[in-house]
This record gives C-alpha cells, sequence and structure tokens, in this order.
C-alpha cells in the first residue's frame, strides 16, 4: 500500500471552486492508477475520477464529467482534483485512491487516503 494523504477540501459557495490534492508518501505513483472517491452523508462511497499515471488517460463520473478534471505530476508523486462549478450535492469527504485501473474503477484500489470534507453551500 501507498500511504495517501489529502489536502485542499474546505467551504465554499455552490458555483466556487476548490483544488483537492493528494500526495503519495514512500513510493512513486509512476505505475500506478490514482483516482478520487467521494462518500456523502447517509450514501455509499462513490466513484468520482481515475487517471492513468503513465499516459494520462482520464475517466470521469457523470455526475461531474465537464466540472471536474482530474490531473497528476509524477515528479511530485502528486494527483490533483479541480473542481469547478461546485453544487451543495457535490457535498461529501473526498477520498483519494491508487492501484490498478480496474480495481481502482471497480472500487478496490490498493490504497485509500483518509479523506478531506468539502462542503459546498447553497
Amino acid at each position: 500500500q501507498v500511504p495517501l494523504v489529502e489536502s485542499g477540501g474546505g467551504l465554499v459557495q455552490a458555483g466556487g471552486s476548490l483544488r483537492l490534492s493528494c500526495a503519495a508518501s514512500g513510493r512513486t505513483f509512476s505505475s500506478d492508477t490514482m483516482g478520487w472517491f467521494r462518500q456523502a452523508p447517509g450514501q455509499e462511497r462513490e466513484f468520482v475520477a481515475a487517471i492513468r499515471l503513465s499516459g494520462g488517460g482520464t475517466y470521469y463520473a457523470g455526475s461531474v464529467k465537464g466540472r471536474f478534471t482530474i490531473s497528476r505530476n509524477n515528479a511530485k508523486n502528486t494527483g490533483y482534483l479541480q473542481m469547478n462549478s461546485l453544487k451543495p450535492e457535490d457535498t461529501a469527504v473526498y477520498y483519494c485512491a491508487a492501484g490498478g485501473w480496474a480495481g481502482l474503477l471497480s472500487g478496490s484500489p490498493s490504497s485509500w487516503g483518509q479523506g478531506t470534507q468539502v462542503t459546498v453551500s447553497s
């Protein structure tokens, strides 16, 4: 497992933007996929976005496509989630994840971060 640490969450008004970061320590991301999930109160954790760390291919959930952008900086062992046009329904704890492409997309990555709260007020 790769220790992952998220940062960048907070409170923002609807229509605003936030940028989440996910730093990997002790090992490079270079051969893995990195992604983001979120869990709202009383709901199951859901997939948000993923990026292949070699080649940069991306995949998004339909609910965030066009508003969120996932990226990575392999040299810094850090991934990012730029969230624009935020809506109250985006309120959730956001989790960074890393692992193989198929495993991550199926909700079973090899590593999880501790989560960071994002709250969007109306």
